[in-house]
């Protein structure tokens, strides 16, 4: 059991924009160096990695690059915008059973470009060889497709509407605005601009989709007993859960027996099981939002309300900083940038530090989600 025995003790974020510069490596090399400065722990005495399968930036580039020592644990893990939490459990299970004994996990990622997106070949998505092969010819060829087919049924199932998922919007918006890192910073959004909005895949508009950005971010964990020597406050890893439900074939479980149980819900199963922090304790959470939707049905998958009343606890609690549990804090994917999840990590770190920009009064408790429907992970972080 990983229970609070490696912490974060340094994390770094590059700008974010649609366009930068910098390579996915030299961004990568970036945010590490700047999050080993954050902990003051030296590049020599890095000896673990992990990051996601889609990262372009290998393990070994980046030990040369930077000067890290000898290498004893490495590892990847997939599935994209399910993998962010997945990289920090990894490396907590690594640290606590001594196989490394500091190491960063990172995310580098340039899709501001719109020809960097996979799906914008669509003769090559069609071509893939998997599940998807019986619901890409019928024109599901996104994942925005993939997620608006389970929120109109969600939609059908509990009596949700659009004015839950304007409200998750509109929320994301206004965190933003009060972030100077974000990319919507200077842009408000109204609740007549987004009703105003046109369609990407029906029922969801322009703005229940994520940014697509250029950004890096990277976090250094050690044992907790190391990074109370370190140049901040530790904030503990208190427990992690991956999850799979079953029949599940990525972003939609169209084979299941029932699609609107999900592997959120598998995850935080077991999220739970390893934690003294359950659902009511949680402070503040940070949850994947690629789309407005796994929103509501991540605040039901992680018990803060039952199955199928996630519209009305929004209704009734809100979602910004007066609520019971204010959720993503600095935007998250839908208004300070989209990479993979990874920046709700570092923002989950910053409201236990205290140094937030939207800073939750007194948070002790962190949950950071990775996405929804994909094959996902989950932490629980303490301060």
């Amino acid at each position: 059991m990983i229970k609070d025995k490696a912490a974060i003790a340094g994390i770094s974020q590059s700008a974010f924009s649609k366009s930068l510069e910098q390579s996915e490596l030299r961004l990568a090399c970036q945010v590490v160096s700047d999050a080993l400065l954050d902990a003051g722990i030296s590049p020599e005495e890095v000896d673990g990695l992990a990051s996601y399968t889609m990262e372009t930036t290998s393990d070994f580039e980046l030990a040369k690059n930077l000067g890290f020592g000898e290498l004893s644990f490495f590892a990847q893990t997939p599935h994209g915008g399910g993998g962010g939490p997945a990289t920090i459990g990894l490396l907590a299970m690594a640290v606590a059973t001594g196989q490394c004994k500091v190491g960063v996990a990172w995310r580098s990622r340039k899709r501001g470009a719109p020809d960097s997106r996979v799906w914008a070949n669509r003769a090559a998505s069609a071509g893939l060889v998997t599940a998807a092969n019986w619901s890409r010819p019928w024109g599901v060829l996104r994942p925005v497709d993939e997620i608006a087919l389970l929120t109109a049924r969600y939609f059908h199932e509990t009596g949700a509407s659009r004015n839950h998922l304007a409200k998750v919007a509109l929320n994301a918006r206004e965190m933003a605005n009060n972030n100077p890192l974000a990319m919507m910073y200077d842009k408000v959004l109204t609740r007549e601009k987004y009703f105003d909005a046109r369609w990407i895949s029906q029922p969801l508009c322009l703005f229940d989709n994520c940014l697509e950005s250029d950004g890096a971010a990277a976090v250094v964990i050690t044992s907790t007993e190391r990074a109370r020597d370190c140049r901040h406050r530790p904030v503990k890893i208190h427990a992690y859960g991956q999850g799979l439900s079953r029949q599940s074939h990525s972003m939609i479980d169209f084979f299941s027996e029932n699609p609107m149980y999900g592997s959120s819900d598998s995850c935080a199963r077991m999220l739970y099981q390893h934690s003294d922090i359950k659902p009511a304790d949680v402070d503040v959470a940070q949850i994947y939002d690629a789309f407005t939707s796994l929103v509501l049905f991540s605040l039901e998958a992680y018990g803060f309300c039952s199955k199928g009343e996630a519209a009305s606890y929004i209704d009734q609690n809100g979602l910004g900083l007066n609520s019971p549990m204010p959720v993503n804090t600095a935007g998250g994917g839908l208004s300070e940038a989209y990479i993979h999840g990874f920046n709700l990590i570092t923002e989950g770190v910053k409201q236990l530090r205290g140094t937030a920009c939207n800073q939750v009064d007194s948070a002790s408790t962190c949950l950071v989600t990775g996405g929804g429907c994909s094959p996902t992970s989950a932490i629980i972080l303490r301060s």
